[in-house]
């Protein structure tokens, strides 16, 4: 893991452009200005694994951020497109601590096969940081005497939907501890802090902060270069909790969708990402002020660069209904 000395020099141009272009593919900034050897298949910014040659066998992919600390990439489909969901996990002296699962029990099971290919040390924690089914459903890969650590506001979504269906929660979702505001877990020495820095894209995200390491997780609340996706999200609060997560002591910000690059990039590019979601709410807010409802306004909007984003267009018209629903008060209110 690179420290802070041996991270990207960037000039306040430089920053201007990322922030501005609204992050255009075709330029590389840190790349241009040398003062970084960036690995020749991130110098194009996408989520498209194919556009950056990778081709399915190269997943899953697993890289160590810190000693004992890896995330896990493995590609999943939104009908034609094909990208990342990223998972956490940690190896400590007591045992191993994960972060989101992937979206089918066969995923997760890889994932764990995995896992035991590094470690025989046994699972002993899963934090649930976005209570999504491709990050949830295929829970039941994991033993069954592990903690699952939940926000509560999660919590209450996935039990509300299986009372919906006429089924029974999760069995993940019974017994689980509740994380509010923060929770510490010390496993093996080590000091996991899972935190809620406010609402985002589930209005229950947690993400997993590593003080010593200098690693934080930030599940879907941060999506590297994939069009921000906003079924459930709180899209100005959103923008909130970014800002909150950038004032962190943070060496490498770990997204829960696209790729795990350099630790220079991912930090360019979760300003890039808040930055889009800016553009989505913009774009939004202009078509309501001018008088346009909501599927006229789906018609017509266009979102610059974002266009050619990882999931544009299956995601591009919930977006704008959300935001439409933020701005008419329609969203449920903070809970305190």
């Amino acid at each position: 893991m690179a420290d802070r000395a041996r991270r990207v020099l960037l000039t306040l141009s430089t920053l201007a452009l990322v922030a501005c272009s609204g992050g255009d593919t075709t330029e590389e900034p840190a790349a241009q200005a040398g003062a970084v050897d960036i690995p020749e298949d991130q110098l194009i910014r996408t989520a498209d694994p194919y556009a950056r040659g990778y081709t399915d066998e190269d997943f899953p992919r697993v890289q160590e951020l810190a000693p004992g600390v890896y995330s896990y990439e493995q590609l999943r489909s939104a009908g034609e497109e094909r990208f990342t969901t990223v998972s956490l996990f940690v190896v400590t002296d007591d045992g191993v601590v994960v972060a989101d699962g992937q979206g089918s029990v066969e995923e997760t099971q890889r994932m764990v096969d995995h896992i035991a290919e590094i470690t025989d040390l046994p699972i002993t924690d899963v934090i649930v940081c976005s209570d999504h089914g491709d990050h949830t459903a295929g829970n039941a890969a994991f033993p069954e005497d592990v903690t699952y650590h939940v926000h509560p506001y999660s919590l209450s979504v996935v039990r509300n939907a299986a009372e919906l269906r006429g089924d029974a929660p999760p069995a993940w979702a019974v017994g689980a501890e509740e994380v509010g505001a923060e929770s510490t877990l010390t496993r093996g020495g080590r000091e996991i802090r899972i935190q809620f820095l406010g609402r985002a894209h589930t209005g229950g995200d947690l993400v997993v902060y590593l003080p010593a390491e200098k690693v934080l997780f930030m599940s879907e609340a941060y999506l590297h270069r994939i069009f921000p996706a906003m079924r459930t999200a709180f899209p100005s609060e959103w923008v909130e909790m970014i800002e909150v997560a950038q004032g962190m002591d943070v060496d490498v910000y770990v997204p829960g969708h696209g790729f795990v690059d350099h630790p220079s990039i991912l930090e360019e590019e979760l300003e890039v990402f808040q930055g889009a979601i800016r553009t989505v709410i913009a774009e939004a807010r202009l078509m309501h002020e001018e008088g346009f409802d909501l599927m006229d306004a789906q018609a017509q909007v266009t979102f610059g660069s974002l266009e050619e984003w990882s999931l544009r267009a299956s995601q591009g018209d919930r977006a704008l209904q959300q935001v439409y629903a933020e701005l008419d008060g329609e969203l449920p209110e903070i809970q305190r």
